[in-house]
C-alpha cells in the first residue's frame, strides 16, 4: 500500500522535546476549524489514527503528514514563516519539505527500528500486570502490545494485514512525565516485518510526538 507522506522540518531552532506539545498547540488554535490538525470535532476527540503528528527530534520541530494531512502540511511548509509559543515568535524560514508517496505494511523481511522518542505501551488496566511478570513474561508481553498497535494503526488506515506480523524487541524502560503524570515508557530497538514510514508514531498519544520509530539504516534527516 502507498500512502501520501509528507515531512516537513523546522531548521536551527534549538527547541526542547517538551515544546513539541506547544508547536501542536499553536497550530491546532490557528487551524481549529480542521479536524485533522487536533483530532477534535465539536469539542468531543475523535479516536483514529492521527494524520498529523508533530515531534521535536535533535532539537529541530517536525510535522509529519499522512494522507489527506500530507497535502495540508505541505501547504503549511509553504505558506508559513514562523510559529508562535509562550508568546514569543519564532521565525522559521529554515525549513526543509519532503513530499513522496511511500510504502506501508507486511514486508517479507524484518525492517529494524528504533524509538526515538518514549513509546507508551502501557495503560492503567495493564500497568499492574506488566509489573509482576518475569523478565520473560515482560518481552512477550511487549511484543504483543507492538503488534496491537501496528494492527490498530492498519484498520484506522484501511490496510488490510493478510499475513502474520513478527516481532523482535530490544527495549529499556524509561521514565515519561505526561501531562504531569508520571508513567513508563520504553526506548530501543525493535525488528518487525512490517514497513511504517520514516517519524510516524505507533502506540498512545502519537500525535503529540510519543512512540515516533526511526529506521535504523535510514538518514532520513
Amino acid at each position: 500500500m502507498k500512502l501520501d507522506y509528507t515531512l516537513l522540518k523546522f531548521e536551527n531552532l534549538n527547541l526542547n522535546s517538551t515544546q513539541g506539545v506547544k508547536i501542536r498547540g499553536y497550530f491546532a488554535n490557528k487551524y481549529s476549524d480542521k479536524s485533522i490538525m487536533h483530532n477534535h470535532h465539536n469539542d468531543k476527540f475523535i479516536y483514529r489514527y492521527p494524520k498529523v503528528q508533530y515531534k521535536v527530534i535533535d532539537n529541530n520541530p517536525i510535522i509529519c503528514g499522512i494522507l489527506e494531512g500530507a497535502d495540508f502540511i505541505a501547504s503549511i511548509g509553504l505558506n508559513e514563516d514562523k510559529i508562535v509559543i509562550d508568546q514569543d515568535e519564532i521565525y522559521t524560514y529554515q525549513k526543509k519539505i519532503i513530499k513522496e508517496s511511500i510504502e506501508f505494511g507486511i514486508t517479507d523481511n524484518y525492517i529494524k527500528y528504533s524509538f526515538v522518542t518514549p513509546w507508551l505501551a502501557l495503560n492503567q488496566s495493564n500497568f499492574m500486570k506488566y509489573e509482576k511478570m518475569n523478565e520473560m513474561q515482560k518481552e512477550e508481553f511487549l511484543k504483543k502490545i507492538l503488534i496491537g498497535n501496528i494492527l490498530s494503526m492498519s484498520k484506522s488506515l484501511k490496510y488490510k494485514v493478510d499475513k502474520k506480523i513478527y516481532v523482535s524487541i530490544d527495549l529499556k524502560e524509561c521514565n515519561v512525565n505526561f501531562k504531569n503524570v508520571k508513567m513508563k515508557g520504553f526506548k530501543g530497538n525493535f525488528k518487525v516485518n512490517f514497513n511504517i514510514p520514516q517519524f510516524l508514531g505507533i502506540g498512545k498519544s502519537v500525535s503529540r510526538g510519543f512512540g515516533t520509530v526511526k529506521k535504523s539504516s535510514n538518514k532520513f534527516m
